[in-house]
């Protein structure tokens, strides 16, 4: 069987979901895939440089629907949920629209998206999360994930403005940032809300820890471009998201 195409629109400094992504599916038991990125400009993470990365959306998406990939996600969770509420449905139809007049007509997800329908498949409504964003902005991904019912309980903000410097941080360190978290009311915790944040070694470690569900920005993800393929979305080391007990979308 010829693997499945994947295409991801990342920033143009991603260094981590082009290896956490990869990583979790290469552990799918039935299925291969090959990845095709394309980058849209972004080195700080602040409100403009994120309004004009997701301005690149339409060539980005042109450029994707060049490999006739099998899939697309967007993968910049923070600048989708900074441009207002439930701005991930626009940018997924808009991505569609763009991939589609270009030849192309894979299904298409976000880690925005994803995460809000990843906690939504968990059964929960209520979590804790850990950003590496700076304060205003895990406050715009509490009130975006709001929108959909769902109740931050705590959070955790590194300040880390430097996109770059995202993808260096220790993921052994999220063991003791989760350890800071207020945990009466949470139902489940989000580990990196980012998917440039590095957490894969560690989620099950966490879980472990935490006696909760932990999923992350790229666990959702993968969770997500499974499900559009039709595949099971099971795949060990991935947190409850990847286990098998949360129904498929």
């Amino acid at each position: 069987m010829s693997p499945y195409r994947v295409g991801l629109i990342v920033p143009s400094s991603n260094t981590t979901m082009e290896t956490e992504l990869p990583e979790l599916l290469r552990r799918h038991a039935s299925a291969r895939f090959t990845f095709h990125s394309s980058r849209a400009v972004l080195h700080t993470v602040d409100p403009g440089s994120l309004r004009e990365m997701v301005d690149q959306v339409d060539r980005c998406s042109a450029e994707i629907a060049d490999a006739d990939v099998d899939v697309i996600a967007y993968a910049c969770l923070i600048a989708i949920a900074a441009q207002g509420r439930k701005a991930h449905e626009e940018a997924e139809a808009r991505i569609s629209d763009g991939a589609g007049r270009a030849g192309c007509t894979a299904p298409v997800t976000s880690s925005a998206g994803a995460l809000v329908r990843g906690i939504e498949a968990l059964g929960v409504s209520r979590v804790a999360m850990i950003t590496p964003y700076v304060k205003h902005l895990t406050q715009c991904l509490v009130d975006y994930v709001g929108d959909y019912g769902i109740t931050v309980t705590d959070s955790l903000s590194l300040e880390v403005d430097d996109n770059l410097a995202v993808g260096r941080l220790d993921p052994a360190q999220l063991l003791g940032h989760a350890g800071r978290l207020n945990l009466g009311d949470a139902q489940a915790v989000v580990l990196s809300a980012c998917v440039q944040m590095p957490s894969l070694p560690v989620v099950e470690a966490v879980e472990d820890q935490l006696g909760l569900p932990v999923l992350t920005a790229a666990t959702a993800t993968t969770r997500e471009v499974l499900c559009s393929l039709g595949l099971d979305p099971v795949i060990p080391g991935g947190g409850a998201l990847l286990r098998g007990t949360a129904p498929a979308s």
